[in-house]
Order: structure tokens, then C-alpha cells, then sequence
């Protein structure tokens, strides 16, 4: 950024046009602005003197006001920021609060609607799975009831057996006996 005469003067005018809107006296002029101990750092303090006597200055809170006042009309003058332009001893001024274009309880009561919304389809369809799961089972068991026949003896339903090669007869194979022996 090269600062130069011409910086210099639009930095004078500035100040003057903030002094000016602040005091609301157009007795303000450029020449009323002093820059002293510029540095090629770009770095300087200004004293504001009062026109009708040239030679006494402007109280530093006046100042102090006007700039904080017309801070962004300075900062855009010199396509800068608060973070770029500093003033010592003048805190920047901070940027209203981001006011979001939905409000926040309207965001979550939206997220809490979901999630309820989405129980209550997770409940429906894990009844629906049971419902069939419960209805084939019952058919599988009818379907087996039709194909086995059952007979009893002694009031204990007995199955009858299937004598294919390999199946082993449960009956025998136990070793604990559950009925008394003939």
C-alpha cells in the first residue's frame, strides 16, 4: 500500500468530514489536521486544531467520537477494515449481531419434529416386520402340524419319526431318562 501525499490529504479529509458530521460546525477544514511522526510502516498520530484559533486542539474524546462515529466511512475510504486500519486508543466498533434468516426455535423445533416423525415410522415398521414374521411363523407351524401327525400316548404328544438313513432318534439318544423304564 504506498501512502503518499495524496493518502495523506484523503486521510486529512476524512478526518475533517468526521469532525464535521460529529460537531455539526462546518468550521473544520483539511489544514485543521495535523499528521505527525509518519513512518513508512504507515504508522502516525493527528491532532485536530479548532479553526476560529489555530493554534489550540480539539479534546482527544471529541476526536475519539468522531472517528468511532464515522468509522466505516473512514475504513471505506480506504478500502480497509477494523482489522487493518487501527486507531490506538479508539476501540473498534464491533458488527451488529448476525440475526440468522430462521429463527433458532423454529430450527429446533424442526429437528425434534424429525426425530419424533422418525420414531414413529421406525415403531410402524419394525410392527409391520413383526406382524409377518409372527404370521409366517404361524403358517410354517400349521404347515408342519398338517404334515406330521401326532399321536399320544400316555396324554404326551409323541411325533412320529422319521426313519430316513442318518437321522438319529432323539428317544434313544438321551441320556437322562424322562419316563420309567418298561
Amino acid at each position: 500500500y504506498a501512502w503518499d501525499a495524496n493518502e495523506e490529504y484523503l486521510f486529512k479529509a476524512m478526518v475533517a468530514f468526521a469532525m464535521r458530521r460529529y460537531s455539526s460546525k462546518s468550521t473544520t477544514q483539511i489544514s485543521n489536521v495535523l499528521l505527525c511522526n509518519v513512518t513508512d510502516r504507515v504508522s502516525f498520530w493527528f491532532v485536530v486544531t479548532d479553526s476560529s484559533k489555530n493554534v489550540t486542539t480539539v479534546p482527544g474524546s471529541e476526536v475519539e467520537a468522531a472517528i468511532r462515529m464515522n468509522r466505516n466511512r473512514i475504513n471505506s475510504a480506504f478500502l480497509l477494515s477494523d482489522k487493518t486500519l487501527q486507531f490506538l486508543k479508539i476501540t473498534s466498533t464491533l458488527s451488529p449481531p448476525v440475526e440468522p434468516s430462521t429463527p433458532v426455535w423454529l430450527i429446533v423445533f424442526g429437528v425434534v419434529l424429525c426425530l419424533i416423525v422418525a420414531g414413529i415410522v421406525f415403531l410402524i415398521f419394525s410392527g409391520i416386520q413383526k406382524h409377518k414374521k409372527k404370521n409366517k411363523e404361524s403358517t410354517e407351524r400349521e404347515n408342519l402340524e398338517e404334515k406330521v401327525e401326532v399321536t399320544l400316548e400316555n396324554g404326551i404328544p409323541c411325533e412320529a419319526l422319521d426313519l430316513k438313513p442318518g437321522h438319529i432318534n432323539g428317544v434313544f439318544g438321551a441320556d437322562d431318562e424322562r419316563f420309567t423304564s418298561l
